[in-house]
């Protein structure tokens, strides 16, 4: 095809014109008079290109991996501690990086804005010229039919006038938009897939503001709660809180309050999944605000409860042996029921019973006493192995205990971990033979501490406990409509071609009509030939071949002629 711009090729560019959106360049680097401004307009348009656009989102999911791999300030600050204590050298290193609090980093936020800018740039020139588009009507025929993609010619005794008619009610019933220009029926069809494309970008925006409103807006807690004991929605209830950099710790909190009546869970008996859980949920009773109506609510995994945006989860289970502590007089200075941290599938427990007031001992001297206890819900039996657990419900309970006495550090000011006892300025006590003091329990056993110092019990009915995440994560319904809107989007998009239609009547010198017709899509399509042959012969049909004028005449019937090679598509 010829590089010169002839008048039919203007003609043909003109019809191919607008089915595409995309900004066109009109100038490149380097070009002569290309300025300040010229180079201001050319990064730009790169900057709102698509392939820009991919590159940025590709990278904003290569930097969220670190996220993920490497423990966030935001979200666990003790894991960033034993991380940097652990790596002396790699910690300051991914501190100056950043990678400890990635997603509120400079070079991570530097990436969000500029794809968002990149999306906005690239949505609003598209968009203002879909409206156009949507606005104008199909442009006229091209000059030379015969050069476009798929294209059809016969002759018929029907006017012209009848086969534009005709032409005209086929493809409105088809859903073409069409309108009559000139000699030619002009229609187009297809208009969603650039629709699609924009509800594509505008989607992964949707998207974008929701996971930046559910990270800076977030809140997430997790509290250890007893049977029988409750919770109420404000910080100093939580074991352990983090939130977004937006959050608003005093007004964000939803009002809300729960307890927990009751924990049941059942488990597996037999076959190769013994042990696994078969019934695990939490019976609560809640109320919203502070004079709300108490509700009965069942919580189960993955079934959380929902109050106003706030998602309860039930997130962990686990026992808690009730202890009771009698000081030399045989004074009870403590009863409680002590939660303790599962280590295996069968609940296999440990963790620390810690008295710290009211305890006096032999010599009525005041002490503080610490337990390190060891719990199984199912023990195997005396001498039939190591004090681990053999299944996870209550079948034959017990607890070991080894005690020490002396101080537990508490008044030091340094935070403590109530399920370890620290050691450092206790002594352990010892028996009559001048063993370290330590004894299995069955309920309702107790343990003899020497010197008439008192003794401690395992009482009868173990409690359980249950842990609870309680979530708030604002625009996760945003970023849920974002995905659904890009993945419609970019259906419509891949799946939906657009393609322009002119049907051309014109009456030759000896009074025969001669009918064009020729078909055009922005992209290489098998079905375009068939749809413009299915059109064909619904107008033929209306406007039948004519007859032949005398023997040596050419055939006059349906004629389909190839596309010219290298015409526009």
């Amino acid at each position: 095809m010829s590089k010169t711009n002839t008048p039919e090729e203007a003609s043909e560019q003109e019809a191919v014109a607008q089915l595409s959106t995309a900004p066109q360049e009109d100038r490149t680097p380097g070009s002569a008079k290309f300025g300040v401004i010229g180079w201001a307009r050319w990064f730009w348009r790169q900057l709102t290109s698509m392939r820009v656009a991919l590159i940025l989102l590709f990278l904003l999911s290569l930097a969220a991996i670190p996220g993920s791999l490497i423990p966030q300030s935001g979200t666990d600050q003790m894991k960033v501690d034993a991380f940097k204590k652990a790596h002396e050298h790699l910690g300051p290193v991914y501190d100056k990086l950043g990678l400890f609090h990635v997603y509120s980093s400079v070079w991570f936020s530097a990436i969000y804005i500029l794809l968002f800018v990149s999306l906005i740039g690239c949505i609003i020139p598209r968009t203002w010229q879909f409206v156009g588009q949507l606005r104008g009507r199909p442009p006229g025929a091209p000059k030379r039919l015969d050069r476009m993609p798929a294209y059809a010619t016969w002759r018929t005794e029907t006017g012209a006038d009848e086969v534009r008619e005709a032409a005209l009610t086929l493809l409105r019933k088809r859903r073409y938009r069409s309108h009559v220009a000139g000699s030619a029926v002009a229609a187009e069809k297809g208009y969603l897939r650039e629709a699609g494309n924009l509800v594509f970008h505008i989607s992964l925006i949707v998207m974008l503001v929701g996971f930046a409103t559910g990270q800076l807006f977030k809140s997430d807690g997790t509290k250890l709660i007893l049977e029988g004991d409750g919770f109420a929605n404000t910080l100093t209830q939580y074991d352990d809180f983090s939130s977004g950099n937006l959050f608003d710790k005093d007004t964000g909190l939803e009002p809300f309050s729960f307890t927990l009546k009751d924990f049941t869970g059942t488990y597996e008996r037999s076959g190769p999944n013994k042990g696994t859980a078969r019934t695990y949920k939490a019976d609560v009773v809640y109320s919203e605000g502070a004079d709300g109506k108490e509700k009965n609510a069942t919580i189960k995994v993955n079934e959380p409860l929902k109050i106003n945006g706030t998602k309860v989860f039930l997130s962990g289970h686990g026992y808690a042996p009730v202890v009771t502590v009698r000081d030399g007089k045989g004074k009870v200075v403590s009863k409680q029921a002590v939660p303790l941290l599962p280590i295996d599938s069968n609940q296999t427990s440990t963790g620390a019973v810690k008295v710290m007031d009211g305890y006096k001992n032999g010599q009525g001297k005041k002490e503080q006493l610490g337990f390190n206890a060891f719990f199984v819900p199912t023990f195997a039996g005396s001498g039939k192995g190591d004090m681990f657990s053999q299944f996870p419900a209550l079948d034959f309970p017990v607890l070991a205990l080894s005690a020490y006495h002396g101080s537990l550090g508490v008044d030091s000011g340094i935070p403590q971990n109530v399920y370890q006892l620290d050691t450092t300025n206790m002594k352990q006590f010892k028996d009559s033979k001048g063993a370290l003091l330590k004894k299995r329990l069955l309920p309702g056993e107790s343990m003899k501490l020497p010197n008439g110092a008192g003794s401690v019990t395992f009482e009868k009915g173990v409690k359980e406990w249950a842990t609870f995440e309680v979530a708030k994560q604002p625009g996760t319904d945003w970023a849920l409509i974002g995905a659904i809107g890009a993945i419609a989007g970019l259906v419509g998009s891949l799946f939906i071609q657009r393609r322009r239609v002119w049907v051309r009547a014109t009456t030759g010198d000896d009074g025969v009509t001669v009918v064009e017709m020729a078909g055009l899509g922005r992209s290489e399509s098998a079905k375009l030939p068939e749809e413009l042959g299915a059109l064909v012969d619904k107008v033929h049909a209306r406007a039948p071949s004519a007859p032949e004028p005398s023997a040596d005449s050419e055939d006059s019937e349906t004629t389909a002629v190839p596309a010219a090679e290298g015409a526009e598509k």
